[in-house]
């Protein structure tokens, strides 16, 4: 026999058995009730009731016993009540299953259609695989005044973005993807609510955030709200996302008007895919301007935006966006050194041509120089005299500046000089080292250039250099004059932690022949005969040469060193490794 006691004071609330009846183990024989709650005494093993000692409201206070059981096997199927189902799961299920696709299959398929992902699609090829913790996804839009609320959560899933955090090659990472079919991407009161909440979740931890947006601006019909807040202009979410110490990473495809586009706007780095069309007002902002009547198809496609430079990084659809910025995250890693075949090393030798007037591709000299397959490069569209990227040489993640001789002999306008200050800029906040490849003539000048503004743009590159904080390694491949040739080490041949050349290099305080012409001007004007004056002109010029071929001015301690250009991974690799890790920009301190 099994006596079963009380186990403390409560109340006798219910009895389900009686004497003589047979229960299977699990049974609920006895509730009790303290505190208004209730406790379930089962049976431990298969029984026969033999005897029930208490009634219903009788006061327990511990010990006393409340059933005898006698242990018997029990061939009838026992009901366990916690298998019924549960109207509260139920409302659950039926709930989390309106945020499925399969909740919207037309919509899905609208967007499949048009050649677009969906914003859960998205977020699922980003994050590994079961890491994502969601945040506010049962949100609707505030409208409740107006409509049922059974609509908004079949109609308004999560306000339109999905927001939360997980790892990104198991690295931490928080994203944000505007949802086009809910209410065309257009932002709500609760949509921007979940935005803070995220933006701060990622500020205490300093993470990266990838933005996917998608639509339009604010959203003027949320009823709820429409009492306390006129006009929306106390919103914190454009601040605090620009404010966020951490990395931002934004992604674009279709339509990216107002406030998407704003935001997009200050992310550190701007990936579209050809299908996009980025703006700050979208067709009914211009037509409510009396700017007249647009189509959105008009208004910054991706063709414009990338000469431009509001995009960074053009990608064929959103799947290459997803792993250009899954590459963009992996860079504070170094992994497993890919060695550049013996032909790459070799191949350096013979980038730069014996003829030092001929132009060379400076991309074939980034690919012999950087592992297989790692170059990603920035802006390629917008300021063509410079190249932006970044890459790893021996594993080693790094910025990668060069200079373009195939766009003005390599010589920098202001849109290169913008594009070279930004680059390294990025470089600094993101924690990355970055290495120079200088050949350029110097600043472009001129009255034509002067009309764009190229002393302030240009400047921006000595401020870049001046407050950057990482380690620095310049290698002149040929040419190497001027101001110029100084803004790309960083604002001297000092600045670096290691400033080398080619055999090819040479470096002068401005190029060669226009030297010859300002510094020799009245020796040449007075060489009446025009043969002897151009060999006069150029004897001159190669005694210039001579004087600063990279050999000579080496020797003169212009630079740090002479190297075989074959050697070129292993100087910077050593150089790097012996430089420490740096200081990171004070907006992202500690942030990667």
């Amino acid at each position: 026999m099994t006596i079963i006691r009380a186990e403390g004071a409560a109340i006798v609330a219910e009895i389900h058995v009686a004497a003589g009846e047979k229960v299977a183990a699990g049974t609920v024989l006895i509730a009790t009730e303290l505190m208004k709650m209730r406790h379930e005494i089962r049976a431990e093993e298969s029984a026969v009731v033999k005897a029930v000692h208490v009634s219903e409201g009788d006061e327990l206070h511990g010990g006393e016993s409340l059933l005898t059981l006698q242990p018997c096997d029990v061939s009838t199927t026992i009901v366990n009540e916690i298998e019924e189902a549960r109207a509260d799961f139920a409302e659950f299920k039926s709930r989390m299953a309106l945020l499925s696709g399969s909740a919207r299959p037309d919509a899905v398929a609208k967007r499949h259609e048009k050649g677009f992902r969906t914003a859960r699609e998205n977020i699922e090829d980003l994050f590994d695989t079961g890491s994502f913790t969601e945040y506010g996804a049962l949100a609707v839009s505030a409208q409740r005044a107006r409509r049922p609320l059974s609509e908004l959560q079949a109609r308004t899933q999560g306000d339109g973005i999905i927001c939360g955090i997980g790892t990104v090659g198991g690295r931490a990472v928080a994203a944000m993807a505007v949802d086009y079919m809910v209410l065309a991407g257009t932002q709500g009161f609760n949509h921007h609510r979940k935005m803070d909440r995220l933006i701060d979740v990622a500020g205490r931890d300093n993470l990266p955030i990838v933005l996917f947006a998608e639509g339009g601006g604010g959203r003027p019909n949320d009823y709820d709200v429409a009492l306390v807040m006129a006009a929306w202009l106390n919103v914190t979410s454009f601040r605090h996302f620009a404010a966020h110490k951490g990395p931002k990473i934004g992604i674009v495809s279709g339509y990216c008007f107002a406030g998407n586009a704003a935001l997009f706007g200050v992310c550190d780095v701007r990936i579209a895919a050809e299908k996009s069309w980025i703006g700050m007002g979208g067709p009914a902002m211009i037509e409510g301007g009396g700017l007249g009547v647009v189509k959105a198809t008009e208004i910054g496609p991706s063709e414009v935006q990338v000469k431009n430079g509001v995009i960074d990084l053009l990608t064929k659809d959103e799947a290459t966006a997803v792993a250009a910025a899954k590459s963009l995250l992996s860079l504070p890693s170094t992994i497993k050194a890919t060695e550049s075949t013996e032909n790459a090393a070799e191949a350096l030798r013979s980038i730069v041509p014996v003829d030092r007037t001929r132009a060379y591709d400076m991309r074939a000299a980034v690919q012999a120089l950087v592992d297989p397959d790692t170059f990603l490069e920035l802006r390629r569209s917008f300021g063509i005299g410079m190249i932006t990227g970044f890459a790893r040489i021996r594993g080693r993640a790094v910025g990668l500046l060069a200079n373009n001789p195939l766009h003005l002999g390599g010589a920098i306008d202001a849109e290169a000089g913008d594009k070279g200050a930004r680059f390294l800029q990025l470089c600094d906040a993101w924690g990355i080292p970055v290495v120079t490849l200088c050949d350029t003539p110097g600043f472009m000048v001129g009255p034509a250039v002067e009309e764009t503004g190229q002393v302030a743009h240009i400047s921006r590159l000595f401020l870049a250099g001046a407050h950057f904080g990482q380690p620095l390694v310049t290698v002149i491949l040929r040419k190497a004059y001027g101001l110029g040739a100084m803004a790309m080490a960083g604002g001297g041949f000092d600045r670096p932690q290691y400033c080398c050349a080619w055999p090819t290099g040479e470096v002068g305080p401005m190029g060669l022949e226009g030297a010859v012409k300002l510094g020799h001007r009245a020796h040449l004007a007075a060489i009446d005969d025009l043969a002897e004056r151009e060999r006069e002109y150029q004897r001159l010029v190669d005694e210039l040469y001579e004087r600063g071929k990279a050999l000579n001015a080496a020797s003169l301690l212009e630079f740090d060193a002479v190297i075989d250009p074959a050697a070129t991974r292993d100087e910077i690799d050593r150089a790097l490794s012996a430089a420490g890790p740096g200081m990171p920009g004070p907006r992202y301190a500690d942030a990667w």
